[in-house]
């Protein structure tokens, strides 16, 4: 660990605090129909998509007519997506490479993965996906993830904020609007910022370059022969890299154009990108802790939030800085005694598995940030992390990836644990919970439980039918031991916690894992938004009542406190029998010189 590895980390963190205060108010709004600077070039396009569409822009949504809109939504988009990838072959337009059909299985598990937000590619996307699919239906579905996502927040502040009220706004009006006033002219100088910075932007055939030494490929087949094949050229890949690369980030989905992601230099080619990259993963979820507090008329609520979920991410990242800064105990043994040291020389620590030029205080930082938002894209292979380093991405999901989370859906995910967190108050001073002026009754308490038993029935459940089933789920797995169950672990919770991001040394393009991600998938954002939605209905036709003596504050130091509490129990109480038998195990093991 180094002064300038902390310099770097603190900055990163102000420029979130900076942004935050200045986004989140214009966030508000455009969802409270205010004036923006923006409606001079997008209110006219609007009406001309309700017009188009039949949609009725005045027309309120109770909550179940919001959710059914989005079910509805989502399902059409997934299956459009799932008909592209199959007639991807006979499609000739923006397939240079004239790349076949994608295969049924992993076609479902990658609709399915962006469809929900998540991103999980169990492909290699430069040579598995034509532009036009990348385009038309990977690209479009980072744009409207996000903004359902978004819109989901938004109908559950305001059924925070409104009293007595049977609706929740228009599910139609609310994406439209998180697609034009927010991400869209986002995502358009973004871009243009990252092509300034190197990153690809075309549609040209991949080129050839000859290598400068022939290289020499071994490789054996089913039969059991082995073949040798002389290598002369190797194929660039390129395409339309800097449009998705904007939506990627700043609408949390994180798949990459390439295999390598935010690891490969024609995504992600200098400093400052890498520094962007980060920013935009935490911008939006940053500033909805603003908008919360604004449009709960509770600025201050909004920013105990916003410390919760900072003081969570500083413990992960102090974690995962100093267990990747610290040398490899298996190489530092007395045997062969590798220096690991930083110096001017070397990164020092553990640099396997990551960039040279971002080293590991970028590399952590990107870990900590890219898995307490749901992106799942990596500049560094989390599977190569020390084990404690490894387990910092794992714990960030399992959380419920709400330390900043996706786009709206760490708020409403934090939002739950908000309630919980005032219920379990309530229970202390012997009192009815109440919240922002409204009490929270036994309906409200049991859609939370709901929402925080679906994610780990999803993690747990699918993971142990795997490890029951050696020639599914074991026969592609690279490691044994805790390793290997961290691995399984880490992609059940990925797909659940809807973040994509992966151990690489488990091959996951099988047919048992294309389809059980792809289910866990559509569990972690689906099955918990009803209950979400069911509790903002119930919140939005509650009378306000006024506070006395015994209600709890919602907007001081002591209600950070208990909601990073209430957070981190849950967590641990919830994970802590799986984690200690794979990344803690593991730990355990290294100190004591063994691998497994």
């Amino acid at each position: 660990m180094t002064a300038n590895g902390w310099f770097q980390i603190v900055f990163f963190f102000f420029l979130v605090l900076f942004t935050a205060k200045p986004l989140g108010v214009y966030i508000t709004k455009v969802f409270e129909r205010e004036r923006t600077f923006a409606d001079i070039a997008f209110r006219p396009l609007e009406r001309n998509i309700y017009r188009l569409c039949g949609i009725d822009e005045k027309h309120e949504m109770r909550w179940t007519e919001y959710t059914v809109a989005m079910l509805v939504f989502s399902l059409v988009t997934l299956l459009v997506t799932y008909a592209v990838e199959r007639l991807q072959h006979a499609i000739a337009l923006l397939n240079p490479q004239h790349l076949p059909a994608v295969p049924a299985d992993l076609a479902w598990n990658t609709a399915a993965s962006f469809t929900t937000n998540t991103n999980w590619q169990s492909y290699v996307p430069e040579t598995t996906m034509s532009y036009l699919t990348q385009m038309l239906t990977l690209a479009y579905h980072n744009f409207f993830s996000a903004a359902v996502g978004l819109a989901i927040a938004i109908a559950f502040v305001r059924g925070i904020a409104r009293r007595e009220s049977e609706t929740l706004g228009n599910f139609w009006v609310d994406t439209t609007r998180a697609s034009l006033w927010i991400l869209l002219p986002g995502c358009f100088v973004y871009a243009l910022l990252l092509v300034s910075q190197g990153v690809v932007q075309n549609f040209r055939p991949y080129d050839q370059a000859t290598l400068v030494q022939p290289m020499s490929v071994t490789s054996t087949g089913a039969d059991g022969k082995t073949t040798t094949q002389t290598m002369t050229t190797q194929s660039i890949a390129q395409g339309p890299v800097a449009s998705q690369e904007a939506i990627k980030m700043l609408g949390t989905n994180g798949g990459g154009f390439f295999n390598a992601n935010s690891a490969h230099p024609f995504e992600n080619p200098t400093p400052l990108t890498n520094l962007l990259q980060m920013l935009s993963i935490f911008l939006i979820p940053a500033a909805l802790t603003v908008t919360l507090g604004r449009m709960t008329k509770s600025p201050a609520h909004g920013w105990a939030v916003f410390a919760a979920m900072a003081s969570l991410f500083f413990i992960g990242v102090a974690v995962a800085y100093y267990a990747e800064s610290q040398p490899n105990p298996l190489l530092h043994s007395a045997a062969l005694h590798v220096d690991q040291r930083a110096s001017a020389m070397q990164a020092g620590g553990n640099m396997e598995g990551k960039e040279v030029r971002f080293g590991i205080a970028n590399s952590a930082l990107f870990a900590t940030v890219t898995t307490d938002a749901s992106c799942g894209a990596v500049n560094a292979m989390h599977d190569s992390f020390m084990p404690l380093g490894g387990l910092v991405p794992l714990i960030n999901i399992m959380l419920g990836e709400v330390i900043f989370g996706g786009v709206g859906a760490g708020l409403y995910g934090m939002l739950i644990f908000v309630i919980l967190a005032v219920f379990i108050a309530g229970l202390m001073v012997g009192r009815t919970p109440e919240y922002l002026g409204k009490k929270i009754e036994s309906y409200d308490v049991k859609m939370s439980m709901l929402y925080t038993l679906i994610f780990p029935l999803s993690i747990l459940g699918f993971s142990a039918a795997t490890l029951m089933m050696p020639r599914l789920g074991l026969s592609s797995l690279a490691n044994a031991g805790p390793h290997g169950l961290s691995e399984i672990l880490y992609a059940y919770t990925s797909a659940t916690g809807n973040n994509g991001s992966a151990f690489a040394g488990l091959n996951a393009n099988t047919h048992w894992y294309n389809v059980s991600l792809g289910v866990a998938m559509l569990v972690g954002r689906f099955l918990m938004i009803v209950p979400v939605m069911a509790m903002a209905g119930n919140l939005a036709r509650k009378k306000l009542i006024p506070p006395s003596p015994g209600t709890f504050p919602v907007h001081t130091p002591l209600f950070t406190v208990l909601l990073v509490g209430t957070i981190l129990i849950v967590g641990a109480l919830t994970f802590f029998p799986a984690v200690s038998l794979g990344p803690i195990l593991e730990h355990l093991l290294l100190q004591a010189g063994k691998a497994y």
